[in-house]
C-alpha cells in the first residue's frame, strides 16, 4: 500500500518546512571567496596588533557571505554594498550608545532603532538585509564593550564587507571566460530565461506546465536583477553589455508567447522549443544564433512565438540596447516610504522593536547580575532575536526549530575543535573553513546557523573572550522563547498585513497591465515592462502566502483565503496576455479571452478585491 501521501498529510506545514533545503550545484566561486574573505582578515588584524579589528573585519565578511548570492557583478554591489554600509552604521551607533548610555536609555534607544529597521525591512529584500545588518552591528557595537571608538569599528567591518566585495568583483566564475568575464553572471541569467521558455513550451498542454510558467517568471525575475545593476552612466558602457541587454529584451516576447501557448493549454510540436533553446546556447557561448527551425504558424500564439524568435535573432545580430524600463523595476523613495509605513510594514517594525528591545533589556539584565561569569560581552541575545524575527527566513516555527538545533550543533561542535586546536592558527583555519561553507550552507537555516555559530565563536576567542559554547546555546533557547511569545501576540491592526499588502500590490499591477493590454495602446515595451511588474509582484505575493501558511495554526488563521486570491490573479494575468498576443495578430478577442477575463475580474470582485477595470468594458 501506498503510505506516502498519508505521511505528507500527517506532517504538518510548519515542521515540514524545518526539513526543506534548496538543491543544487555547489557554488565553487562563492566557496573560494568565502575561504579569501573572513580566513585572512583575522590574521592580517592579529599580524598588524589589532585583533579586535580583526575580529570585526571578519564579520563584516562574513555577513557580506551570507548575501553573496548568485547573479551578476554588477548587482552584487548592492546586494553586498547596502547592507554593509548599514550594518557599518549600525556599528557605529551601537558603539556611541553602549559607551555613553546606561541601561534603560540604551534599551529604548535600541526598540527605536529596531522600530525603524523593522519598517525599513518591509521594503524589500536588499532593505530586509540591510535592516537585519543595521541591528545585529548595533547589539554588537553595543554588547561588545572595545577600546576603539566608533568610527574605528564602523570603518573595520566596512573594510570587511568591502573586501568581500572586493573578491567579488574581482574574481572569474570559473568556466565563464567567453567573451567579458565580467558579464558571467548577466550572460548565465538571460540564458536560463531562453531555457525556461523553452521548457515551457515542451509542457505545453501537460501536467506540468504550471510549474515551468512560475519557472519562467522566476528566471525572468532573476535576469532583470542581473542586467539592472547600479552603474555610473545611465546607459551600457560597452559592446558587451548592449549586447546582453538586447537580447534579455528579445526574451520578453517570446516569453510572452509561451505564455499565450501555456494559457491555450494545448500541445505543440516539438521543434517550437528548439530556436529559445538554440539562442540560450548562443547566449552562454556569447556566439551567434546559427540556423535555427523552420517556424510552424498553425495558431495565433505560434505565430508570434515564431515572429519572437526572427525578432530575437535580428536583435542579436545587431546588439542593439535594450528600453531601460524593461531592465529595472519602476520603484522610487515614494515606494519605499509606502512600504515601510504601510500595514506590512508597521506590523513587522512593531515586533522587530519588541524582540530587539525586550532581548536587550533581558540580555543586559543577565550581563548585570553575573549570568554570564566572567564574559564581558551580551550581544548574543539581541543578535539572536533579530535574526529569528525575520520572516523572510521562513515561517517561524521552523525559523526557531532551526536557530536552536543549528546553534547546539554549531556550540557543541566549536567546543570540540576548541579543546583541540592550536591557537590561534587553529581558530584561524577554522574561521577561513567556515567562511568557505557558508555559500553552500544558506541553503539550510539550521545549516547556516551551525556554520555561523561555530564562526563567530571562533573570532571572540581568537578576541580574547574564553570559551562561551554554554552560555551561547542558553541565550538562543532564551530568545527562541522570547520571539515564540512576541510572534504570537496581538499587535494593533490587521494580522498578516505583509500578505495582503504584498497581494494588494500584485492586484495593481495586474490592474495596470490590464487596463493597457484592452487600450490596445502600440507600446510594447510599456506592456512588457507592465507585464512583468504584474508577474513579478504576484510572485512575490504568491512567496509570502506560502510561508504565511507555513505558520502555526495559531497565526496561518490570518492569512486564509489569500492563496485563492493569488490563483486568481495569475489567471487573471495569463488571460491579458494571452490577450495581448492575440490582440496583435487578430485585432480582436475571441469569446474564450473574454469569457475568462469576465470570470476572472468577476471571481476577484466576489473575493473582496477591488477591480477598476468595468468588466463591460472588457467585452
Amino acid at each position: 500500500m501506498n503510505r506516502s501521501p498519508v505521511s505528507r498529510r500527517a506532517v504538518p506545514l510548519w515542521l515540514a518546512h524545518a526539513f526543506r533545503a534548496q538543491r543544487g550545484p555547489v557554488p565553487w566561486s562563492a566557496v573560494c571567496r568565502g575561504a579569501l574573505a573572513a580566513g585572512p582578515l583575522l590574521p592580517a588584524g592579529m599580524l598588524g596588533g589589532q585583533t579586535a579589528s580583526g575580529v570585526l573585519a571578519a564579520i563584516g565578511a562574513m555577513l557580506a557571505g551570507i548575501n553573496d548570492r548568485p547573479g551578476s557583478r554588477r548587482a552584487s554591489v548592492k546586494r553586498l554594498g547596502v547592507p554593509a554600509l548599514a550594518g557599518a552604521l549600525g556599528l557605529f551607533l551601537g558603539t556611541y550608545a553602549g559607551q555613553g548610555l546606561a541601561a534603560v536609555p540604551l534599551t529604548l534607544a535600541l526598540t527605536a532603532l529596531g522600530l525603524v529597521a523593522g519598517g525599513i525591512s518591509a521594503v524589500g529584500p536588499v532593505a530586509s538585509a540591510a535592516g537585519t545588518q543595521l541591528l545585529v552591528a548595533a547589539a554588537i557595537g553595543a554588547g561588545m564593550p572595545a577600546a576603539e571608538s566608533g568610527w574605528q569599528r564602523a570603518l573595520a567591518f566596512l573594510a570587511g564587507a568591502g573586501w568581500l566585495l572586493a573578491l567579488r568583483l574581482a574574481l572569474p566564475t570559473p568556466g565563464s571566460l567567453a567573451g567579458d568575464f565580467r558579464f558571467d553572471g548577466e550572460r548565465a541569467a538571460v540564458a536560463d530565461v531562453y531555457d525556461a521558455v523553452a521548457a515551457l513550451v515542451d509542457a505545453a498542454g501537460g501536467e506540468h506546465a504550471t510549474a515551468r510558467r512560475a519557472a519562467l517568471t522566476a528566471a525572468l525575475d532573476h535576469a532583470q536583477d542581473a542586467v539592472a545593476g547600479p552603474r555610473l552612466r545611465r546607459y551600457a558602457g560597452s559592446a558587451a553589455e548592449r549586447r546582453l541587454h538586447a537580447q534579455f529584451a528579445a526574451a520578453l516576447p517570446l516569453a510572452e508567447a509561451a505564455t499565450a501557448l501555456y494559457w491555450a493549454g494545448e500541445p505543440v510540436p516539438a521543434r517550437a522549443a528548439e530556436g529559445p533553446r538554440r539562442l540560450a546556447a548562443a547566449v552562454r557561448g556569447n556566439t551567434g544564433t546559427g540556423p535555427l527551425p523552420a517556424p510552424h504558424r498553425s495558431a495565433p500564439a505560434l505565430r508570434a512565438l515564431d515572429d519572437a524568435l526572427l525578432r530575437a535573432a535580428d536583435a542579436f545580430d545587431r546588439g542593439e540596447g535594450a528600453h531601460r524600463g524593461l531592465l529595472g523595476r519602476r520603484r522610487g523613495f515614494r515606494h519605499a516610504l509606502r512600504a515601510a509605513l504601510g500595514t506590512g510594514g508597521r506590523e513587522y517594525g512593531l515586533r522587530v522593536a519588541l524582540c530587539f528591545g525586550a532581548s536587550a533589556a533581558i540580555a543586559q539584565a543577565l550581563h548585570h547580575a553575573r549570568w554570564y561569569g566572567q564574559h564581558e560581552h551580551w550581544y548574543w541575545l539581541p543578535a539572536t532575536a533579530v535574526f529569528l524575527v525575520k520572516p523572510d527566513l521562513g515561517p517561524l516555527a521552523s525559523r526557531v526549530l532551526c536557530r536552536a538545533a543549528g546553534t547546539v550543533l554549531g556550540a557543541l561542535v566549536f567546543a570540540g575543535l576548541a579543546a583541540l586546536l592550536p591557537r590561534p592558527a587553529g581558530l584561524v583555519a577554522l574561521v577561513a573553513v567556515c567562511g568557505a561553507v557558508i555559500p553552500v550552507a544558506t541553503r539550510h537555516f539550521a545549516a547556516l546557523t551551525a556554520v555561523v555559530t561555530v564562526l563567530v565563536l571562533a573570532l571572540v576567542m581568537a578576541g580574547g573572550e574564553p570559551q562561551a559554547s554554554v552560555s551561547r546555546i542558553g541565550e538562543t533557547l532564551l530568545a527562541c522563547a522570547l520571539v515564540l511569545v512576541v510572534g504570537h501576540l496581538p499587535m494593533p491592526g490587521e494580522r498578516g498585513g505583509g500578505v495582503r499588502a504584498r497581494l494588494a500590490a500584485a492586484g495593481s499591477a495586474a490592474d495596470a497591465y490590464l487596463l493597457h493590454v484592452l487600450g490596445e495602446s502600440g507600446d510594447r515595451a510599456e506592456r512588457w515592462a507592465l507585464r512583468r511588474e504584474a508577474y513579478r509582484t504576484l510572485a512575490e505575493a504568491r512567496t509570502a502566502i506560502a510561508l504565511a501558511a507555513a505558520e502555526l495554526p495559531a497565526l496561518a488563521r490570518h492569512t486564509e483565503g489569500t492563496e485563492a486570491v493569488a490563483e486568481v490573479l495569475e489567471r487573471l494575468v495569463d488571460t491579458t496576455t494571452a490577450c495581448a498576443v492575440h490582440l496583435d495578430e487578430t485585432g480582436r478577442l475571441t469569446p474564450r479571452h473574454l469569457r475568462r477575463l469576465r470570470e476572472a475580474l468577476g471571481e476577484l470582485e466576489r473575493r473582496g478585491m477591488r477591480v477598476p477595470v468595468d468588466t463591460a468594458a472588457a467585452a
